[in-house]
């Protein structure tokens, strides 16, 4: 072979050699940055300990042994049979919070969906369902509504502490406080006062939330099955309602009705088809998981700080004493009165930072972003949590301590403090929740003072606080 022939033969070699290994650093280039973190098994992923974290009473492990070992911008996971970027701080909050429908949208788990919406409008339920809800949501959450609910709440509260609290020296706090929320929304956005009837919704409902987040596989006796059960009950039940409410408005009967279920069937698109029914159905579901569920978790939480910590107790006390006594007898309370609760919201709000009512929530992202340097690529399932920023010592000195003055002034840095969510999707009803938690700490300390039957009460997280035994109060009537 001859010298020419080597050479060429070389050349040749080398060139091959070095357009390989272009290639293959072109695809390595191409492959996006994905944020750190491990998916875990096959569908399962890390769901397993995520909803274990929670049962123990310390749903934060599983967010912040992650955030110390891969990132604290944001990891990636595998929830619910999904890929996951959690986003973590109030950086990753902000981010989440204003890129609805730029970079997320809404998006609902399969097992969400499976529970509470009816199988046959599954595909025709889409992204814009929520969007449509919460047009109709302002009329009944904005002010001028919300001021006309307190007498109907404060009636309701000392009709419940009357039968459900005085009678007893003890009671469970947290079934009570669901029942009671629960009976409440029914009232204010169905009109439904027959206690009756909301029993019929009360037992299945109850069995809803636990199978939310858990692995949806519907085999009997799992939570999963439990709630596709209990969901099937409601659903059955609700449709009975509509029906029976469109006949009652075709008659005239319900002329006057400002309830949201009177709305819907009256100003909304109703095609005369049982699938439109079902539609309504769902809403309304989705409107008690949210206005009921939360609120209940959230009341049993405040009820336990008060019961633990006497010296805030007796300054809720105080300043809710000095409105009780500047009311006639009889007279309930209106919206004047709430805005003098200021100690006692900020008591509640404390409450929330340190036992958040929810975790989080989900959205899908519906392009390709950056955030922190790693790539989320369109498709991925997005989560945002509290535990990144309530507990967080950045944003809250000695963050186990329990300090309403945090909440004193223009309280804590924006989107650090986030029960409600924040940006286009805060939680439309905050203020609702607002009026029934602080009316409701009304009629509480004036007729009792508060003790803990057993003082170190596990809390567990399915999936929100839930006390083990329910908050067992020792009850001491107050003349």
């Amino acid at each position: 072979m001859d010298f020419y022939t080597q050479l060429f033969l070389y050349l040749s070699i080398l060139y091959i050699s070095l357009y390989l290994l272009f290639l293959v650093f072109r695809k390595k280039s191409s492959v996006p940055n994905l944020p750190p973190g491990k998916k875990g098994w096959p569908i399962i992923g890390k769901s397993l300990a995520f909803v274990g974290a929670a049962k123990n009473g310390c749903p934060e492990k599983f967010i912040n042994d992650r955030t110390a070992k891969y990132s604290p911008d944001v990891f990636r996971t595998s929830l619910l049979g999904e890929d996951m970027a959690v986003f973590c701080g109030a950086a990753g909050n902000k981010f989440l919070f204003s890129g609805q429908n730029k970079y997320i949208t809404t998006w609902w788990p399969t097992s969400m969906k499976k529970v509470t919406i009816f199988p046959e409008t599954m595909e025709k339920f889409n992204k814009d369902d929520p969007k449509k809800m919460r047009s109709f949501l302002p009329e009944f959450l904005k002010p001028e509504a919300l001021q006309c609910y307190i007498p109907i709440m404060d009636s309701m509260t000392r009709e419940h502490m009357e039968s459900d609290w005085s009678p007893y020296k003890e009671v469970k706090v947290f079934p009570l406080t669901k029942n009671y929320t629960f009976a409440l929304a029914c009232r204010l956005f169905m009109n439904i006062k027959d206690p009756n009837v909301v029993s019929k919704f009360a037992d299945p409902f109850a069995r809803i939330a636990p199978g939310f987040t858990s692995v949806p596989i519907n085999v009997p006796g799992t939570p999963f099955n439990r709630a596709v059960e209990g969901g099937k009950v409601i659903r059955q039940e609700l449709l009975n309602i509509i029906r029976q409410r469109k006949q009652e408005i075709s008659e005239g009967k319900d002329a006057n009705a400002r309830d949201l279920l009177s709305r819907l069937l009256t100003e909304a698109d109703d095609d005369g088809s049982v699938y439109y029914e079902m539609d309504v159905s769902n809403k309304i579901i989705g409107l008690l998981i949210a206005s009921h569920d939360t609120t209940s978790t959230s009341i049993t939480v405040i009820v336990n700080y008060l019961a633990s910590l006497p010296h805030i107790y007796e300054k809720v006390y105080k300043e809710q004493m000095e409105i009780a006594k500047s009311k006639a007898p009889g007279e309930l309370l209106n919206w004047d009165d709430i805005q003098k609760m200021k100690y006692s919201w900020n008591v509640a709000c404390e409450s929330m930072r340190l036992t958040p009512p929810a975790q989080g929530s989900f959205r899908e992202t519906i392009t390709d972003f950056t955030f922190a340097g790693y790539t989320i690529p369109k498709g991925w399932k997005t989560f945002w949590t509290v535990y990144t920023t309530h507990k967080n010592p950045k944003y809250f000195p000695d963050p186990e301590k329990f300090d309403p003055s945090r909440f004193e002034g223009n309280g804590p840095a924006p989107f650090t403090y986030v029960p409600f969510g924040g940006g286009p999707r805060m939680c439309p009803g905050k203020e609702y929740a607002r009026l029934e938690i602080l009316v409701f700490i009304h009629n509480l300390v004036t007729k009792f003072k508060l003790e803990k039957a057993i003082p170190d009460e596990k809390i567990i997280y399915n999936p929100s606080p839930v006390p083990a035994n329910g908050l067992l109060i020792r009850l001491q009537p107050l003349n």
